[in-house]
């Protein structure tokens, strides 16, 4: 009988295939009874490869531990002076950016990859007001790590002096189509640091949305096609209700916003609000998760009194703070660059057009495992006040 020699290329060779080597699956109850050394599975139990060893007489969890994060690949902010055309250098190629002049009262405009920030004719939205986009007359030049800012406007790069803050954040380059939910969305997901952006033609009608990272945290929408107050979500105050970044309204209830459903790992729910999913409209959606070592979306209870230290994980380079169960306070900015020591006190506030201010008489500390706040005022830290926050991390010294 003949006998044909299997080489072992061969035996692992693909080919053109877009396929994977599959091992056996099962559950920790399903293990083989009389295993032999050296045998490989997948653990749909732990969630975990593991392999035999008859030395031990036992099973050993094959353990990947990803590389920590670094904050300023996927975070960052600058800061530049108006007044002639210049390319500032960049951490990385941004996906989202968002930009406020310091000095003047011009609104705040944020860009993205997904509706374009590099194009011929590029498109922004501003966090303090109900606008929808609009087209910039003074596009940027991305060049890489690079971004080349023309003189022209007030609110980008005007007179010699003016300052202004660039943040930026990193999602996934150019957007892919993502059909986990009931309405197909174009999605730059950046998984490793919790940050997708999101775009979908609404229906005003109760939908789910494919987001592209883990579960969200917070989710902040626009309706870029109509005058539409921004809709915000956070799971430290629940889907029954939702916030207004352009206001200083506190987080109301509604169904017709987040459709009264968390997110799941996979989508997030609108309802039929025309804020939330107008129907026809281009609607835009920025999402977060915590990443430890990076981010946290977190809440906190106010004290009343000063010295209440809020843990992250990590020493703060941005935070942003938002009262939500009164109205008539707004959300504040903090950062490592306008503020490189403590006490932090040069504000910004996301929902007005104002120039920074100084709020000495309101100090937060930036501390190597979170912030304190070290003031009474109601804004901040009210007896008995609810908060949430938004905090990306500093690189580790």
């Amino acid at each position: 009988m003949a006998i044909t020699k299997i080489e072992v290329p061969e035996l692992f060779d693909f080919g053109s295939d877009n396929s994977a080597f599959k091992l056996p699956t099962g559950t920790t109850a399903e293990r083989p009874t009389s295993p032999s050394n050296g045998e490989m599975r997948f653990n749909t139990t732990t969630g975990y490869v593991e392999y035999y060893d008859t030395t031990d007489t036992q099973w050993w969890e094959i353990d990947y531990t990803p590389d920590p994060i670094v904050p300023s690949e996927n975070f960052d902010a600058v800061l530049y002076t108006g007044g002639s055309q210049q390319t500032i250098s960049l951490s990385f190629e941004p996906d989202f950016i968002w930009l406020k002049s310091r000095g003047g009262s011009y609104g705040h405009m944020l860009f993205d990859s997904v509706r374009g920030i590099d194009l011929p004719n590029d498109y922004y939205v501003q966090s303090n007001t109900s606008a929808a986009q609009i087209t910039s007359t003074n596009r940027f030049t991305l060049n890489g790590n690079s971004i080349t800012i023309p003189v022209g406007s007030n609110s980008i790069n005007s007179s010699a002096g003016s300052p202004y803050v660039m943040w930026y954040w990193k999602a996934g380059g150019a957007a892919v189509s993502n059909t986990d939910g009931t309405i197909t969305s174009q999605v730059s997901a950046n998984t490793d640091a919790g940050f997708s952006i999101v775009e979908w033609t609404g229906t005003e009608a109760n939908a789910t949305i494919g987001h592209g990272i883990d579960t969200p945290e917070l989710i902040i929408i626009k309706n870029a096609s109509a005058v539409k107050n921004w809709t915000v979500y956070s799971s430290n105050v629940g889907a029954t209700k939702y916030g207004k970044l352009n206001l200083t309204d506190d987080f109301q209830t509604a169904s017709t916003a987040f459709n009264n459903t968390d997110p799941t790992s996979s989508v997030f729910s609108v309802g039929s609000a025309s804020v939330a999913n107008g129907n026809g409209n281009t609607m835009i959606a920025y999402c977060f998760h915590s990443v430890d070592g990076f981010s946290k979306m977190g809440s906190y209870t106010g004290t009343g009194a000063t010295g209440n230290t809020i843990v992250t994980g990590f020493e703060p380079a941005y935070l942003m703070t938002k009262r939500t169960d009164v109205s008539g306070y707004n959300w504040y900015i903090w950062d490592n660059k306008r503020s490189p020591t403590n006490p932090r006190d040069e504000v910004l506030q996301a929902d007005t057009s104002s120039a920074e201010a100084d709020y000495s008489a309101y100090p937060h500390d930036f501390n190597s495992n979170g912030f304190t706040i070290d003031t009474s005022s109601t804004a901040f830290n009210g007896s008995g006040a609810t908060y949430i926050f938004m905090a990306f991390a500093a690189d580790p010294t």
